[in-house]
């Protein structure tokens, strides 16, 4: 039992390490398709479909509707997309690096549009951190926090 459980795990170890990172063509897939995965991941922390479906369905469907269907609506592709991130994270280091489900959910995390976000205030993304300020946003893990520094 000892013996197969090694050969296992060496056998994992060396079908993780020989996918490696296959090149596309914009930088190393495995990279794409892991971050990817991670970004959709997450998706319950950002809060962006909900936000969006929200504010989608005030717009085109009703007012009234937002805070229970728009809710429902973006409640529903969070699951989806949180599904996905999923998939992606451990299907990374096999090909295909392609995005999955896209007739249904966008490659990139979905915002309102009434918010772009922007980087965050912190001294690992302001050049002038020498000079003792910087600028970005300060909050944007808070829903509706559209507060920046040195917003021009």
């Amino acid at each position: 039992m000892r013996n197969l459980l090694t050969f296992f795990a060496a056998s994992v170890c060396l079908a993780l390490f020989s996918a490696g990172c296959a090149s596309g063509p914009g930088g190393f897939a495995f990279e794409q398709k892991f971050g990817r995965g991670m970004r959709n991941f997450t998706e319950f922390a950002r809060g962006g479909e909900i936000r969006r479906s929200m504010e989608q369905t005030a717009l085109l469907d009703s007012p009234d509707m937002a805070y229970t269907t728009g809710f429902i609506r973006g409640f529903n592709r969070s699951l989806v997309r949180t599904g996905v991130g999923v998939y992606e994270m451990v299907t990374a280091p096999f090909p295909s690096y392609d995005p999955v489900f896209t007739d249904y959910l966008t490659v990139d995390p979905v915002y309102p549009d009434s918010y772009t976000p922007h980087l965050l205030a912190d001294p690992t993304f302001g050049p002038d951190t020498a000079l003792g300020f910087s600028g970005g946003d300060v909050a944007p893990m808070f829903p509706g926090s559209r507060f920046r520094i040195f917003d021009n």
